[in-house]
């Protein structure tokens, strides 16, 4: 008889449904945040740099943002760096909503990234044990 070892709540990932609707997620946000949200802020889309310009940032700060939300939205498509991915864009949502609700002063628009944060928030909970496993590789090195 051999037994296997027993797995932790930290190592162990979700069940096999819930990990096929975890991908579904990831590649439907990882296509928006490259496509939809990174690359017109990145191409210089004169919609985007009108929000930048409203409030006061430079198109440096444009270009930054669009550079991590394609980052992040890459990031949501690989394993190993989806949970951290998600995490990164949950920050980015919360900037954005304090900027829409402090800066720009309107409530209407501050409902777009908290509605964004919500399924990233659950995604990066979902693979909360990728990331503790890259983590704890990255300390084991």
């Amino acid at each position: 008889m051999t037994s296997e070892p027993p797995t932790t709540v930290a190592s162990a990932g979700p069940g096999r449904a819930l990990n096929v609707t975890f991908w579904i997620l990831q590649g439907l946000f990882g296509a928006f945040f490259v496509i939809a949200s990174g690359a017109p802020k990145l191409f210089g889309v004169e919609a985007a740099a009108e929000g930048f310009e409203l409030i006061g940032a430079g198109v440096w700060f444009m270009y930054f943002i669009g550079v991590v939300e394609i980052a992040g939205g890459i990031g949501l498509l690989i394993p190993r760096l989806s949970g951290l991915a998600a995490i990164g864009l949950c920050l980015v949502m919360v900037g954005a909503a304090y900027t829409n609700a402090f800066i720009v002063d309107g409530y209407w628009p501050v409902a777009t990234p908290l509605i964004l944060l919500v399924p990233l928030a659950v995604i990066a909970w979902g693979r909360s044990y990728q990331t503790l496993r890259f983590f704890n590789r990255g300390l084991a090195s």
